[in-house]
């Protein structure tokens, strides 16, 4: 059986340099170490975090009872009055925010100065759309799908500043801008849009169209790979989301002549590893 890991597969940069920078932080820091949420989307790099005495905090009421250690901003991002509370409690920070979500930040920031209303075209309850808006005006908004544009809270003649979270569907994407610009919004549009994320999918898709079955590895709670299965599974019905080898069942593609196999932007490349080779084992 032939069997096609995808190049993108795995850590992405962001994620990459986040995870290193726990580690290192456990090595050298003194005083307990936190991160503001889990430093990425997989359970099972949380977890080994947690046995080396990394604590998550996962609330605002933890953060600002904090008076000492270090706190690392996962590479999600966060708002600005996050910074504020740590500041204020001359708590030691350690920024672990992907690049590429800081620049959104700044674009946000700067877009507000300019008088322009920020739409972020995303999931409004992903921690990275929660960081964004929180360099914005209360006011800023958050789009999903294109039944929201038509009920949006916007002025007549309102400026508007559109950007994207990093991990959404680039496809989708365009078609949600699409709809805002034959609504006659007074628009300008930055695709920010992560290109590891866009390069990811376009070969997932890719693969998924030529095999039998289609395997995405990653955490439940990842936006990225959920992604990454809704785009594969439109073009292999066959497709499986998985999170370890354990959730893996040989039976699902005992059948078939190909398997693909990718995985999210927080997946561990050893995770992607055990099912590649358990795949090439057991067939």
């Amino acid at each position: 059986m032939e069997v096609i890991v995808a190049k993108t597969a795995g850590f992405c940069f962001g994620v990459q340099r986040a995870v290193d920078q726990v580690y290192e932080e456990i090595g050298k820091a003194r005083g307990p170490v936190y991160t503001f949420g889990p430093i990425i989307h997989n359970e099972q790099v949380v977890g080994d975090l947690e046995e080396k005495g990394v604590r998550v905090l996962n609330t605002l009421e933890e953060l600002k009872a904090l008076k000492e250690g270090t706190v690392i901003i996962r590479s999600h991002g966060v708002g600005r009055s996050v910074y504020g509370i740590l500041e204020k409690n001359q708590v030691r920070i350690v920024d672990a925010t992907c690049p590429f979500v800081k620049k959104i930040h700044r674009i946000v920031a700067e877009q507000k100065e300019k008088g322009r209303r920020v739409v972020i075209i995303g999931n409004p309850s992903h921690p990275e759309v929660e960081g964004i808006r929180g360099w914005g005006e209360p006011d800023t908004l958050v789009v999903e799908n294109a039944s929201q544009i038509g009920c949006l809270p916007i002025g007549k003649g309102e400026k508007l500043c559109i950007v994207s979270q990093t991990t959404f569907n680039y496809n989708k994407f365009q078609d949600l801008v699409e709809k805002f610009e034959k609504s006659g919004y007074d628009i300008i549009v930055l695709n920010t849009i992560c290109n590891a994320t866009q390069e990811r999918q376009v070969e997932a898709k890719r693969i998924a169209s030529e095999v039998d079955a289609m395997i995405v590895i990653g955490g439940r709670h990842s936006s990225n790979t959920q992604k990454l299965y809704e785009i594969c599974q439109r073009e292999c019905k066959n497709t499986f989301f998985i999170q370890t080898l354990g959730d893996f069942n040989p039976e699902c593609v005992n059948s078939v002549r190909s398997v693909g196999i990718t995985a999210g932007a927080s997946t561990p490349k050893q995770i992607i590893e055990e099912v590649h080779t358990n795949v090439r084992v057991k067939f």
